[in-house]
């Protein structure tokens, strides 16, 4: 397989809001991910937002943009299960306080729901797989990957496949 390095680029500009919140201007055009080829990195992004339909962020913090990205690379659904296992992920690629308290949140969502046993396991795993991947997910820059295979993406990050 052939090895993709990062080109060394200057950090994203900042743009303050009203709410003095940091924003960054668009990433994500979602009309250019969906016309990528299928089994790009940006056309698997264009087609988990319609799936979902979801709405892609336009204007938001930059982590907060990149979100749905992170739920492609891992293959962590919306549901809230899903979402606590990004918050793991997320919580082992880079412990930040912001992803233990929202994975805190998830849990107890669903903690009525499903056997407490086979949430933790499966938090358990999403949290090993982001210490053993390379996505800092306050720094990677998905917009140099779009037209890369996905599967060579999460190579280039180490994000194996849920087992």
């Amino acid at each position: 397989m052939k090895t993709f390095t990062l080109p060394k680029t200057n950090p994203p500009s900042y743009i303050q809001n009203g709410r003095s919140r940091l924003e960054v201007a668009q990433i994500i055009d979602i009309e250019f991910l969906r016309k990528l080829p299928p089994g790009t990195f940006g056309r698997a992004w264009a087609d988990f937002v319609d799936e979902n339909q979801l709405q892609a962020f336009t204007t938001a913090p930059r982590r907060q943009q990149l979100h749905e990205g992170i739920h492609v690379l891992t293959g962590y659904g919306t549901d809230a299960l899903g979402e606590a296992e990004l918050q793991a992920f997320l919580l082992g690629a880079k412990l930040r306080l912001v992803n233990l308290i929202l994975l805190i949140s998830q849990v107890r969502a669903i903690h009525q729901k499903q056997r407490c046993y086979i949430i933790w396991k499966r938090l358990w795993a999403a949290y090993q797989r982001g210490r053993l991947s390379l996505l800092d997910p306050d720094d990677w820059q998905p917009e140099l990957l779009w037209e890369l295979p996905l599967e060579q993406v999460q190579t280039l990050f180490r994000i194996k496949s849920k087992s």
